[in-house]
């Protein structure tokens, strides 16, 4: 067996606002991997446009082809052996712009193959997908409602099960919208905490002190 590659970790950010907590967020994780390599995926300030064109669908039949800008995210993905998404939650789910992203990027023939005859083959093994959701409720609300357990299985089953991806953290942040900033801070801790810890702990990390 080689030995594992150094830990490369992708921060993939969905919030047009750079002073929202999603960037803060962005900021203290980054932070907190030091000295492993990190790379930033901001996808509003990079202008990555979400809509799910006939190119992209016929790259998805095609298993091929794909258009230029989705090559450079894949070239993105390829070299991280770790992928953090970061984003608040809208309506219970990820915002239109990081669902158009895992839409165009998480393709057949890239992320998966998929044929009537051959059925399935997922193609991510290589890759550790972690969640940051960033909630404006209280945890409680989410765990009476189901929307924590229905956000966890349209992500963790339905997309990075799917592609075959190793299940990373998932870590909500909780009371991002509320008037004390006590609560917000202590989530915030424990997210970035709980992150950043699974990923330096990973086999390959440099040894660094956790942040949070």
């Amino acid at each position: 067996m080689n030995e594992s590659k150094p830990t490369r970790t992708l921060l993939v950010a969905a919030n047009p606002d750079p002073q929202s907590l999603t960037h803060r967020v962005l900021e203290r994780l980054g932070a907190a991997l030091h000295p492993g390599s990190v790379e930033v995926a901001d996808l509003s300030k990079e202008h990555f446009d979400p809509e799910f064109t006939l190119a992209d669908r016929r790259a998805y039949h095609e298993g091929g082809d794909y258009p230029a800008d989705i090559v450079g995210e894949h070239r993105r993905l390829e070299r991280a052996t770790d992928l953090v998404l970061i984003f608040p939650v809208y309506w219970w789910s990820m915002p239109a712009l990081l669902k158009g992203w895992i839409d165009r990027v998480f393709i057949n023939g890239w992320a998966f193959e998929h044929s009537p005859t051959s059925g399935l083959q997922p193609k991510l093994q290589a890759l550790t997908t972690h969640l940051l959701p960033i909630a404006g409720d209280d945890s409680g609300a989410y765990e009476r409602r189901g929307y924590e357990k229905a956000l966890r299985t349209q992500i963790e089953h339905g997309i990075v099960d799917y592609c075959g991806s190793r299940r990373g953290t998932t870590a909500f942040i909780y009371e991002s919208e509320q008037a004390s900033s006590e609560a917000t801070a202590q989530s915030v801790d424990r997210a970035v905490r709980l992150i950043s810890g699974a990923i330096h702990a990973r086999p390959g990390t440099l040894s660094s002190p956790l942040s949070g």
